[in-house]
């Protein structure tokens, strides 16, 4: 697998990633950044690629416990390196998240799940496409994995088309409980993408005044740059 050797949040961050197949983008740091972790919780990333989101969580709150679980033995490799590269002493477990091994519960759990439907053209890489298409079970079974296994909070970053299929399904888990945040393109426009937050309580759902990404030009907001340029929380 060849690499490209780069960096996240303005530089703060030292990441490699493979130059072909799926490439960060800007969901795992805006992820990241909606987690409310505090030092000494325990954190758990699922499907974590080459970890960007356990990278930018561990820099913006220190003292974690941090586990990372990526099915791809090469993304695994990939993910320990890219943590060691920044001293960030969390553990990556090789499994798929539909059928974990036990795992004892975490305070925060979330995830940037595979999109795409399964039926959809797929792209020749197949990186690329396991991190792209859903599997069997859908977004369905990731949650049904992984909502036993949080505490305190469930977190998602979904297409605004999944959110109904996810409220449906997180209500009847014991994390139904549920803040949506919009992530807007630009202000004005509906989100495309969404962070879901889910915890324990009754049945219910609210939503937070979310994100502006970009301004009317070409750049971020002020308040994006600061997520993805300098860790600040969301």
């Amino acid at each position: 697998m060849d690499l490209s050797h780069g960096t996240l949040l303005d530089g703060r961050i030292r990441y490699s990633q493979p130059i072909q197949g799926y490439r960060t983008g800007i969901e795992p740091v805006l992820l990241a950044a909606s987690i409310p972790a505090r030092p000494g919780d325990r954190v758990l990333e699922a499907g974590t690629g080459a970890a960007a989101a356990l990278l930018c969580l561990a820099h913006r709150v220190q003292g974690l416990q941090g586990t990372g679980i990526e099915r791809d033995p090469a993304m695994a490799a990939l993910a320990r390196q890219n943590l060691a590269a920044n001293a960030v002493p969390f553990e990556i477990l090789e499994a798929d998240v539909a059928a974990l091994p036990p795992l004892p519960r975490f305070d925060h759990v979330f995830a940037n799940p595979p999109w795409h439907d399964p039926a959809a053209t797929r792209p020749p890489d197949a990186r690329r496409a396991a991190a792209t298409h859903r599997g069997a079970g859908g977004l369905a079974a990731w949650i049904d994995s992984l909502a036993p296994l949080a505490k305190a909070t469930l977190t998602l970053i979904l297409p605004a088309a999944l959110l109904d299929e996810a409220i449906t399904r997180l209500q009847t888990t014991p994390l139904a409980s549920l803040t949506l945040i919009p992530l807007r393109p630009r202000e004005a426009q509906p989100a495309k993408i969404v962070l879901i937050q889910a915890c324990p309580g009754p049945a219910d759902t609210s939503t937070a005044p979310g994100l502006t990404l970009h301004t009317e030009g070409q750049g971020y907001t002020p308040d994006t740059e600061a997520i993805l340029r300098l860790g600040a929380a969301l």
